[in-house]
């Protein structure tokens, strides 16, 4: 029985986000480690506030921050 994700986005769309992140990245250390800080930050900030993810952090992150990168007016002025 296969299992079923509880969110829209395949694997390979994942892939696919990773790797243009990995692309437009200058260091690829680099981008690794942001990744995986904004994941550890959006854990605990889920632990706090009591919720079920339906998402692994580290999923939601990647997701995060391709769509930061191929969308910049999602991030908005400062």
């Amino acid at each position: 029985m296969l299992k079923r994700s509880k969110f829209e986005t395949t694997q390979s769309q994942i892939m696919h986000r990773a790797e243009d992140l990995i692309g437009a990245a200058s260091n690829r250390y680099r981008i690794t480690v942001q990744v995986a800080n904004r994941a550890k930050r959006r854990r605990y900030e889920d632990f706090e506030s009591n919720e079920d993810a339906m998402m692994k952090p580290v999923l939601r992150a990647i997701i995060e921050m391709s769509d930061e990168l191929t969308q910049p007016e999602i991030i908005g002025e400062l």
